[in-house]
C-alpha cells in the first residue's frame, strides 16, 4: 500500500471489509460470452418497476436540468400520509446504505459499541467501523435472532442495536411477542434500528414492526427502501421514520440534494401503485411455493422465508455451485460471505426464471459430488 495513504488515512478504514455485491449481468456477459442470463442474486423485483413510476419518470424527463428538492417535500408528504406519521419524522436518503452511514455519522463516537447479528446485512458493521465503533456480533440461533444474547451483550458503551427484520440472508423474522419482551428490557438511551427492507413481502401475522415503538415515543429508527418490492433499486432511494429530534439530527449531517429528482418522483408514484405491489407479492408467493416443492424433491434443506429470497443448503462448496450456475447463465449469491460455506441465497424470480434455476441446479448437483 502507498506509504502516504498508510500513514495519513484514518486508521479505521483499514478495518473495513469490502462489500460483495451481486454479480452484474453485463459483467457475466463480458466474462463468459453468454447471451441469456438471469440474475437471482440481489433480491430485485422480477416484475421490474411499477408502471406508474415509469410513467412519472417519462413525464419528468424535461425537468432533469433543475436541481431536485433538497428536502424531498412532496415525497415526505406522501410517505407521511401512507404511514400516518408527521412529515418531520421522515428522512429520505440515497438508498438504505446512505441512511445507515448517516446514522453512524450522527450518533457514533470512537470506542462506542454496536450490536447486530453475526449473519446479517454487512453495512451495519462497515458504517460503524468507519466511525471507530466496535461491532459486537451475535450468532443466529436456528437461523433466527438470539434476542436474549443481544440483551446480555449490552453494556455502558452500547450505542446502537440493529435488527434486520426480516433478516438478510436467512429470511427469518422476529415475532411481535419476542420484540415486545426485548424492547421492555432495552435501556431507553440505546438507539434501536429496525431495518424492514423486506417488510412488504411478509405475510406472517406474527411479524412485529418497529413502528409501534415509535408511536410509543421510543428512540427507534425504522429503515425502509424502494429498492425491493417497488423495483427502484437502480435509482437508489430509501427513507427512515424516527422521532422528530433524531430526524433533525440526521438532517444536520445529510448532504444537500442527496436524493435525485428522478428517484423522488418515481418513489411518489410507486408508493401509490397498490396493484403493482400486490401483483409482486402474489408472484413471490407463487414462486416460493414452487421452489419449496422442488427443493424438497431435490432433497435440499432450506430456511422458510418471509422475503423474496430463499437461503438454502446445497451440501456443496457454495463457490463451486456459484461458478457452475454462472456457466449456465444463472447468477446467485454465495453464503460463505455470511459464514455459511455450503449455502446459497436465491432471489425468487418469475416462474420461468425459477424453473430455469431448478433445472440448472439439478445439473450442478450431479456435476459436483457430495
Amino acid at each position: 500500500m502507498d506509504d502516504f495513504v498508510q500513514s495519513k488515512a484514518r486508521k479505521d478504514i483499514f478495518r473495513l471489509k469490502a462489500y460483495v455485491p451481486g454479480k452484474p449481468i453485463e459483467e457475466v456477459k463480458r466474462e463468459l460470452g453468454l447471451d441469456s442470463i438471469i440474475k437471482l442474486a440481489s433480491n430485485e423485483n422480477p416484475l421490474g418497476t411499477s408502471p406508474l413510476a415509469l410513467a412519472a419518470l417519462q413525464e419528468g424527463l424535461n425537468k432533469i436540468h433543475l436541481y431536485p428538492d433538497a428536502n424531498a417535500y412532496e415525497l415526505k408528504q406522501e410517505l407521511a400520509s401512507f404511514w400516518q406519521v408527521p412529515a418531520e419524522q421522515i428522512v429520505v436518503g440515497n438508498g438504505s446504505d446512505e441512511l445507515l452511514l448517516l446514522l453512524a455519522q450522527t450518533f457514533i463516537n470512537p470506542g462506542d459499541e454496536v450490536i447486530h447479528a453475526e449473519q446479517t446485512f454487512s453495512e451495519y458493521e462497515s458504517t460503524s467501523t468507519l466511525m471507530g465503533a466496535h461491532s459486537i456480533t451475535i450468532p443466529l440461533k436456528e437461523y433466527k435472532y438470539d434476542l436474549k444474547a443481544i440483551l446480555e451483550a449490552i453494556n455502558t458503551r452500547t450505542k446502537i442495536i440493529y435488527l434486520c427484520n426480516p433478516n438478510n440472508p436467512t429470511g427469518t423474522i422476529v415475532e411481535q411477542e419476542e420484540i415486545e419482551l426485548f424492547m421492555q428490557q432495552v435501556p431507553g438511551e440505546i438507539l434501536v434500528v429496525f431495518d424492514e427492507a423486506y417488510g412488504e413481502y411478509v405475510d406472517n401475522p406474527a411479524f412485529g414492526s418497529g413502528l409501534q415503538y415509535l408511536r410509543e415515543g421510543r428512540n427507534i429508527v425504522l429503515l425502509k427502501t424502494f429498492s425491493k418490492i417497488y423495483g427502484l433499486a437502480g435509482l437508489r432511494i430509501g427513507y427512515v421514520i424516527t422521532t422528530p429530534a433524531i430526524a433533525a439530527a440526521l438532517d444536520r449531517v445529510r448532504e444537500p440534494f442527496n436524493v435525485n429528482f428522478a428517484a423522488q418522483i418515481a418513489a411518489q408514484a410507486a408508493l401509490r401503485d397498490i396493484d403493482f405491489v400486490e401483483k409482486s407479492r402474489q408472484l413471490n408467493l407463487q414462486g416460493k411455493d414452487y421452489l419449496y416443492q422442488e427443493l424438497a424433491r431435490l432433497g435440499l434443506d432450506y430456511v422458510k422465508t418471509n422475503t423474496n429470497f430463499i437461503f438454502l443448503d446445497t451440501g456443496r462448496d457454495c463457490q463451486l455451485v456459484f461458478r457452475e450456475l454462472l456457466q449456465r447463465g444463472v447468477i446467485i449469491r454465495t453464503g460463505d460471505i455470511f459464514g455459511y460455506p455450503t449455502f446459497i441465497r436465491l432471489t425468487i424470480g418469475t416462474m420461468e426464471e425459477n424453473r430455469r434455476f431448478i433445472k440448472s441446479l439439478q445439473e450442478v448437483l450431479e456435476v459436483i459430488p457430495l
